[in-house]
Parts: structure tokens; sequence; C-alpha cells
């Protein structure tokens, strides 16, 4: 017989977790769709019910954002400059309806190279909150997320949180997002870029691209490229020249491989650009 559970504490849900195996239901965006008409196969705990996941908390050291927080909630919320990019990644989760039910921790956990939260999130250095019955541990983001839909949870856990140290939630950030129409569709390459500039200079900076690899990838060769560069063209034209070795994007239906690599370094220079307040064609964005 098929188990329905839905727990109205974390330390309820844990103790399910603990007892064997759960599909874990969120905001069921991605849970449904999965599903389809098939019956079901596995027990179902459902964490809905558990309201202390949800909303976004600062603490002395982080930013912490409950698992069951979703894109709206992101979008509401109060944050540093530094969250514009997940903001705007945010805003392209799907429809208004799937944005106001989709969690942060789901999009995570679904581990689709296509999930538009992860780049915004790499570049913001967060770190995955794992608990179990028996202990909680911290993951940072890149490795969390294994492959196409596979994570590093353990049997028995559940991610309760996703924390951005403080440092990291430095300077100001943008998103772009490539495809084959402005709305409801799955990337065809994506890139978040967060630059910190002090008097002109990039003295930081964190970009990931995603839907170019089996996993969203911080883009390391890029990001040597652009500090110590002036605010402006320049960064453009360090991108363009800068390797991105960790891409290794697949063709499918929505582009070739070499379309891809093609793109995303133009969509990186563009979200580059964006972070640090000029327009793709290197003019100041007007205040």
């Amino acid at each position: 017989m098929i188990r329905y559970a839905k727990p109205t504490t974390v330390d309820e849900a844990l103790a399910l977790l603990g007892e064997g195996a759960w599909r874990i239901l969120a905001g069921g965006t991605d849970f449904y769709p999965a599903q389809g008409s098939k019956p079901f196969r596995d027990d179902v705990l459902d964490i809905n019910g558990l309201t202390a996941l949800r909303g976004i908390a600062e603490t002395d050291d982080h930013f912490v954002i409950g698992a069951r927080t979703t894109w709206t909630d992101i979008i509401r919320h109060p944050l540093p400059p530094a969250f514009d990019g997940l903001k705007q990644a945010a805003r392209e989760v799907g429809s208004a309806q799937i944005q106001n039910v989709a969690s942060v921790a789901g999009n995570l956990c679904n581990a689709s190279p296509a999930a538009d939260g992860v780049p915004a999130l790499l570049t913001l250095d967060a770190e995955v909150e794992l608990c179990s019955v028996a202990a909680t541990r911290h993951l940072p983001l890149q490795d969390f997320i294994l492959g196409n839909r596979r994570t590093a949870l353990r049997p028995g856990e559940m991610v309760t949180a996703i924390r951005v140290p403080k440092p990291a939630a430095a300077g100001t950030s943008a998103f772009v997002k490539l495809g084959a129409r402005r709305y409801l569709v799955i990337s065809i390459a994506m890139v978040a870029a967060r630059l910190v500039v002090d008097d002109g200079i990039v003295g930081r900076a964190a970009v990931a691209a995603g839907s170019c690899s089996v996993v969203a990838r911080r883009l390391a060769g890029v990001e040597a490229a652009l500090r110590g560069l002036p605010a402006g063209q320049a960064l453009a034209n360090a991108v363009l020249a800068a390797p991105m070795a960790e891409l290794s994007p697949i063709a499918d239906v929505r582009g070739s491989a070499e379309y891809r690599l093609d793109a995303v370094r133009e969509i990186v220079a563009r979200a580059v650009l964006a972070a640090a307040g000029y327009q793709a064609d290197g003019s100041r964005v007007a205040a």
C-alpha cells in the first residue's frame, strides 16, 4: 500500500524519512509532470505543511532561504543588489502561477541542467543545508548537484535551507537567459554574473553558466580574466577572449553544441556588462 504523509514539523518529517524511502512533494511543479498518468509506486511525503521552511532570514553570517521558499517570495523579498541576478532568474521560472508555488529547493533537487535558479546561486557561493534525524550537514551547491537528475542527498535526508555567506552578498549581479521564446521555455543557455567593483575596477567576479554542461558551472577562466579590469566595454572584450573549459554542451532539439558554445560566450558578455551597470553596446545604464 502506498503511504501519504503531510507532517507539520520538521522533526516529524525527518522521523518519517528515517523510517524508510519517501518521495518528497514540495511545490509539485516538477513532481506532477514527472509522475504523469503513471500509478504512484513510492510513498509520498508532502512537506507543504512545514511552515518553518518557508521564508528568508538573515543571520550574522548568512542569508538563509528556507527550502519551501517560492520564487515569488524571492522576487518580493528585499535583498542586496547581489541577489538581483537571482531575482531575475526567479522571474524566468515558468509562469507567474508556477513561481507562486515552485520552491527554491525543489529547483535544486530536480537537478536539471536547465534549472534557472542554479547559476545565480552558484555566483552567490550558496550552500545546501541537509538534515536527517542523525545530523545536519552543509554542502556547497556545486557539490550537491552531481549530474542530470542526480544529487548528493543521502537516504533519510531532506534539504531544509539554502545559505548564502555574507561575503558573497557583495556587489551587483545580473542573469541572462537564451530560449526559443520569451516565456515558459527551457533554456538553450543561461548565465549569471556577480561583480564587486571598487573605484571603477573589478575586484571580484563570479560567473556561472547553465544548460551548457551536465550541471551548471562556475567559469573560473572568465572570472580570472575580469579581475582588475575597468568596468565597461573592456569586460566584454575579456569575456570574448577568455577560456571556458568548464563547458561541454550537448546537441538537442533546442540547439547544437556548437551553437550553444557561441551563444553562451555572447550572453556571458551581456550578463557581465549588465552586472557592472552597462548595456550590451557598452553604454552606461541610465540611473
